[in-house]
């Protein structure tokens, strides 16, 4: 049935009261949990000294998030300052090369960093891999790439050339890591796309103007060749209506945002609490449940800061960057699951999609899954979390098209027929609060560990049945609902500008 069916007004009204009251009642255990805890030898190192006048602590478990906010601050503000002006400057004065001007800032601003042996390295592996999308063949710009790729992640390969960086500051594995990694996906890019074109290659300076932007250099996201280097050779630099307004707001978001974190990680510990399986064991289900899923929401938020701030300093310069992940809140389809769309982007065009072509096909599509976890594993670094969460994710993808394929068989589609537009959609949400829960739980193995993982599917799943286990699956179905009419509300707005368009 199509997305537009419409659900009675009074019918959506209940299942947001629905969800509303279970947030909050969920919400009101986990704060008294984290009040509770806040002073346990347990939780020493997760939870520091915060406001004192509101008597709070502080949690900070979070390394990503301390470390942009401490050590890394001043760094991200002087050098994204500096890459702001100068590219400011370099588009009022000589927008034709622009490109080649944030080259020159982002190799100094490399340089300075992390020294010169990391630059020769970075500048190794880009002409390895430009000296093999000469020949031309994709196969080999895939073995080549795979192979560098496993260079960083694989030990002790990854060791050996870290060694070579000399000097220690609390970063470096940070920077060193994030750098070369991304580099290598960027390098993969640039040599698929110079196998695809018809006449010559790009040159070797198409792929360092691309590699050594600064704003995606370290932490991404990815931005495939072919759009990078579109964009900006682009030499008339105009700016779209009210684009320039979007922009601050979009800055200012992300400021409320951060804002928003600091005070949360003063009231609710989610991501300490987790680490005492004796004392999150004493939760109730609903606590337990509103902990697993904050950890999926806090980890989307910290994305969307992140890849946020730096698509605005991407936009700033003309580009039009991938955006930032799909909200965990909106999704109940294993498809769309994804922390950085850049990534994303890149394992769905180069071998996602590639291999699975349209998706219809279930041998292809467990190929494709296969071929791409495979790849997302080696990516992330192969370890034993990693690979429970590639194969459960993996499954979740597969799962999902053959019960897609089941349902399509001739009774259950006769059968569907004969159902009202609205009664087809909530069979269709009830399936639905099934498999977002089957996405919480197999991503909280890659947020938190396997040990917390076990113990929110043992309570939820087997000693909280059946009341925790329908409770809880009725108002996720509740919320699916609400997820479902709001994607019911964009799809007519698309109509309509489609509409609009076809008119003028």
């Amino acid at each position: 049935m199509g997305v537009k069916t419409m659900l009675p007004s009074y019918e959506l009204g209940f299942y947001a009261l629905v969800v509303t009251c279970a947030v909050l009642y969920s919400g009101s255990g986990i704060f008294e949990a984290s009040r509770d805890s806040m002073n346990r030898k347990a939780f020493r190192d997760g939870i520091k000294p915060g406001w004192h006048y509101f008597g709070r602590k502080m949690d900070v478990a979070d390394f990503e998030w301390v470390m942009w906010f401490t050590s890394f601050r001043n760094i991200i503000i002087f050098a994204l300052s500096g890459h702001v002006l100068f590219g400011k400057i370099c588009s009022m004065t000589v927008p034709q090369h622009r490109a080649v001007m944030y080259m020159i800032y982002g190799v100094l601003a490399v340089l300075g960093s992390m020294g010169l042996v990391y630059l020769m390295i970075i500048l190794s592996h880009c002409l390895v891999l430009y000296s093999v999308a000469l020949a031309k063949q994709k196969w080999l710009c895939y073995v080549a790439g795979l192979c560098c790729l496993a260079s960083f992640k694989v030990e002790p390969f990854g060791s050996w050339q870290s060694g070579f960086v000399t000097g220690a500051f609390d970063l470096q594995d940070v920077l060193f890591y994030g750098g070369s990694t991304f580099t290598i996906m960027r390098c993969m890019s640039f040599a698929l796309e110079s196998s695809e074109k018809e006449e010559g290659i790009y040159s070797i300076f198409d792929l360092l103007k691309y590699n050594f932007y600064l704003p995606f250099f370290f932490f991404g996201p990815v931005m495939t060749f072919d759009q990078f280097h579109a964009q900006v050779s682009t030499r008339e630099l105009r700016r779209k209506d009210d684009e320039m307004k979007n922009i601050r707001v979009s800055a200012l978001l992300h400021v409320g945002a951060i804002v928003a974190v600091d005070i949360f990680f003063h009231f609710f510990y989610i991501l300490t609490l987790p680490s005492d399986l004796k004392f999150v064991n004493r939760l109730s289900d609903w606590s337990l449940a509103g902990l697993a899923y904050s950890n999926l929401v806090y980890d989307w938020v910290k994305a969307a800061v992140m890849f946020g701030v730096i698509n605005t300093i991407a936009r700033l310069d003309h580009l039009d960057p991938p955006q930032p992940p799909k909200c965990i809140t909106m999704l109940y389809i294993f498809a769309e699951t994804h922390f950085d769309r850049g990534i994303n982007d890149w394992l769905c065009k180069y071998v996602y999609d590639h291999l699975g072509e349209n998706h219809d096909n279930i041998l292809k599509e467990l190929v494709a899954s296969i071929t791409t976890f495979a790849v997302t594993t080696l990516w992330l670094g192969p370890c034993e979390v990693v690979y429970i969460w590639s194969l459960a994710n993996c499954f979740g993808l597969n799962f999902e098209l053959w019960v897609q394929k089941f349902f399509q068989l001739g009774p259950f589609a006769k059968l569907e027929a004969k159902m009202s537009g609205a009664m087809s959609r909530r069979i269709r949400a009830a399936f639905g609060a099934v498999n977002f829960w089957a996405i919480v739980l197999y991503n909280i193995l890659a947020l938190n560990s396997l040990e917390f993982a076990l113990l929110v599917t043992k309570r939820l799943l087997v000693m909280g049945f059946p009341v925790s286990t329908l409770s809880i699956w009725f108002i996720t179905y509740c919320g699916v609902q609400l997820i479902k009419e709001r994607e019911r509300i964009l799809a007519i707005e698309e109509e309509e500008k489609g509409d609009k368009a076809k008119a003028e």
